[in-house]
């Protein structure tokens, strides 16, 4: 096990470019974590962006690589632990070469942004934030409430239930259905508890941005990723779109990303009903292509799923056991200050897709959103504006306790519009050269030129 977990860390070294790392005048260490299923590799084009905006001797670029691959598996907690052990070892690499790293930033991207949250609660324990200034803490595409389905109906039971249960511990805590510890809670419920060191870490930093897809994530959606209990780009042609000027039709304007759109019915014409028939029939091969591949997609899933449990459990005891090569017992703190692989991915992403998204009635809402007078205030003016209120997913109560404690944080959140290719969670940070990803380079070239403090 040690040798496979040496061998990963180099395969991860050998992954990351040449813009990674910095020189000893660099007093500022930015850190990027990547997703499920991923590697350093991943986060390149993020790095490159950053590279290109700031020098070697300005900015410190770490590539985190202890949880690539199926090590992902292994749940927030562990890697999160991977992770803050990665960061204090640079720290301690960069001081021991004459350096010194007096400001801190964090980016993490989709699982990575949860794992991210993790790291930043033990550097706050440890006493580490406490000797940097804490610049940026910034997510791409990061479920921050989990990836459960907002349900009502069987079907979604069934999916929430199936997708807790193959991806190891990090399955379990991203449907939260795990009790985190002695806490009887999620872990990702702890980690949004104001009292948390999760939390209190979080507040130390100057800026909170995230980048979140309005459609064809997959993986991760709207209302998870920019932190809501309403999607308003459900049903996207019954609104106009507001973008940022200037950034090529791609981010959205946050203070104003969409109005309403006149409810105009479109008359019924020759040249309609063929574009309607010509769409229909594009649609014919990718329905095949699904009624064949996916159910053989399914049970290699499945089967994976399987065997990916058995090693990550295999993991988790030898990290548990202090056999891993990260002694934990420097890393189980207390948690609340009052109580002081592609293939894979893309089933997983066709299965979670196939999901509805359920919403509650009017009357369901002040209960189950534990809606207060401020709430009910707020959603009173939304009614009498021009733009409709829209309807509030059926989220589980602890995800609604953790929107209102995330957004405390006043995060800038910047929804994105990626158009030309599907797999918008991969194009949001260009995770592999591709043209149809060209779309997220505006993204990235926004964060390291606008949002990204020094």
């Amino acid at each position: 096990m040690t040798a496979r977990l040496a061998g990963s860390r180099l395969l991860g070294a050998a992954l990351t470019m040449d813009f990674a790392g910095g020189s000893n005048k660099a007093d500022h260490l930015c850190v990027l974590v990547h997703g499920l299923w991923g590697n350093p590799n991943h986060m390149n084009n993020i790095a490159k962006t950053l590279r290109a905006q700031h020098s070697p001797d300005d900015l410190y670029l770490l590539l985190a690589k202890r949880n690539s691959g199926s090590f992902t598996y292994d749940g927030i907690e562990l890697g999160g632990e991977r992770v803050c052990a990665e960061i204090i070892e640079e720290l301690k690499t960069i001081e021991n070469n004459g350096g010194k790293i007096r400001k801190l930033s964090v980016v993490g991207y989709s699982l990575g942004g949860l794992v991210s949250r993790y790291a930043v609660g033990l550097l706050y324990a440890k006493g580490i934030l406490d000797s940097v200034e804490c610049m940026n803490f910034t997510t791409f595409a990061s479920p921050h409430l989990g990836v459960r389905t907002p349900l009502k109906g069987w079907h979604n039971h069934i999916w929430n239930v199936l997708g807790a249960r193959t991806l190891s511990m990090s399955g379990s805590q991203l449907f939260t259905i795990d009790k985190f510890r002695d806490t009887g809670r999620p872990l990702l419920s702890v980690m949004a508890d104001p009292q948390s060191i999760f939390m209190l870490g979080l507040q130390k930093f100057r800026r909170h941005t995230l980048y979140s897809n309005i459609v064809n994530d997959r993986s991760a959606v709207y209302y998870t990723t920019c932190i809501e209990k309403t999607d308003p780009y459900k049903d996207i042609d019954r609104i106009k779109v507001n973008f940022l000027k200037d950034q090529e039709g791609v981010l959205l304007d946050a203070a104003h990303p969409f109005s309403p759109r006149p409810k105009v019915p479109a008359p019924i014409t020759i040249s309609s009903l063929t574009e309607m028939g010509v769409r229909w029939l594009r649609g014919i091969p990718f329905m095949v292509t699904v009624s064949v591949l996916v159910p053989i997609g399914v049970v290699a899933y499945l089967i994976n799923s399987v065997f990916q449990t058995i090693r990550s459990t295999k993991r988790i005891k030898l990290h548990e056991g202090g056999l891993a090569g990260i002694d934990i017992r420097e890393y189980r703190v207390p948690i609340l200050i009052k109580e002081f692989r592609e293939e894979v991915e893309h089933v997983y992403e066709a299965l979670n897709n196939s999901q509805h998204q359920e919403y509650l009635a009017d009357e369901d809402e002040d209960e189950e959103t534990g809606m207060n007078a401020e709430d009910r205030s707020t959603m009173a003016r939304e009614r009498r504006m021009s733009i409709p209120t829209q309807p509030t997913l059926a989220l589980a109560p602890c995800q609604f306790e953790m929107i209102r404690s995330l957004n405390s944080l006043k995060w800038r959140k910047y929804p994105v519009w990626i158009q030309n290719d599907r797999h918008t969670h991969a194009a949001v940070i260009v995770r592999f050269e591709k043209k149809t990803f060209n779309e997220g380079w505006v993204i990235l070239r926004h964060y390291a030129g606008e949002e990204f403090l020094l």
